[in-house]
């Protein structure tokens, strides 16, 4: 059988390749078309012939953030884990890295060089693509604030810098959402000249406060729902007395209400008639609609 990949290039081009086991809630069904290109140009010429096809386009990064759908994705789906790389400018302590670079791993990077402006990134289970698309934050830090700028793939196939006060940043979100525009690099300025044991022991106490807080024993996607003004998400989903709640085998976490659990075969409909079910429930007892966080890929209809 001779393995297809995409033209010009040597990046395999795969069909109906499962996604569940690629995404932090582990469910979903599978990708019509599915590549990982392991450099930019490899990337450019998979989005260039899924246009030609005129195939939609979906970016997976660390697969956290994110609910597939159980009938799978149309068109491509273009994972960037193998866009790692990283560069470190020891005179500006500016920091350039790849859209598939893990969030812990840079920010642990950053701790043993002594930069600071990173450590609050460490316990967010997303890559640096997401980040900046959704203007990832924790611990009163956000990309917004270290973003210097970012290269994206536009949607007629050239390369752009967009300076990070072009992006649109507000509270977890950015105008490169629900776009064609996808997020192949980022550059990030932080402050070097630190003792690297005290920014790893800053970066080390956000990790054990989100251990603490936060469940990691079963597979889920991060918080499910963005904080309203009024009150947190996880506040007004306890105290809707949620915690614990399930349909199927997908639970709202007894240890922070908004996270919702795979708790051993859930499918991605069990997750989004609870993630609906949460929304209906607060919103009847405060008077507020949650809106979700995490990204819905895929036909949930």
């Amino acid at each position: 059988m001779t393995l297809r990949c995409v033209p010009h290039t040597q990046c395999p081009l795969q069909r109906q390749v499962s996604l569940a086991a690629l995404t932090t809630l582990n469910v979903g069904g599978a990708a019509e078309w599915f590549v990982e290109p392991r450099s930019v140009a490899e990337l450019q010429a998979a989005y260039t012939w899924a246009q030609a096809q005129h195939l939609p386009i979906t970016i997976l990064g660390a697969g956290s953030n994110l609910l597939v759908s159980d009938r799978g994705v149309a068109g491509l789906v273009i994972s960037t884990k193998h866009l790692r790389y990283l560069k470190s400018d020891l005179e500006t302590g500016q920091l350039t890295v790849g859209a598939g670079y893990p969030l812990p791993k840079l920010a642990h990077y950053a701790a043993k060089l002594g930069w600071r402006g990173l450590e609050w990134m460490v316990g967010i289970p997303g890559s640096v693509g997401g980040a900046v698309v959704m203007n990832a934050g924790a611990h009163g830090g956000c990309t917004a604030e270290r973003l210097v700028s970012a290269v994206i793939l536009e949607p007629d196939g050239t390369l752009a810098v967009v300076a990070a006060r072009e992006l649109g940043y507000a509270y977890r979100t950015s105008n490169l959402q629900d776009t064609q525009r996808l997020v192949l690099q980022a550059t990030w300025q932080l402050e070097p000249g630190y003792d690297p044991a005290q920014v790893k022991a800053a970066t080390q106490k956000h990790l054990s406060d989100r251990l603490r807080s936060q469940p990691y024993d079963f597979p889920n996607c991060g918080s499910v729902f963005r904080n309203p003004q009024e009150r947190t998400a996880g506040w007004l989903i306890e105290q809707t007395g949620l915690k614990g709640y399930r349909i199927g085998q997908a639970q709202v976490s007894e240890k922070h209400a908004n996270f919702i659990l795979n708790c051993g075969g859930a499918t991605a409909m069990d997750v989004y008639h609870l993630i609906r079910h949460v929304q209906r429930a607060v919103a009847d007892r405060w008077s507020v609609w949650l809106h979700p966080e995490v990204k819905l890929i895929g036909d949930f209809a």
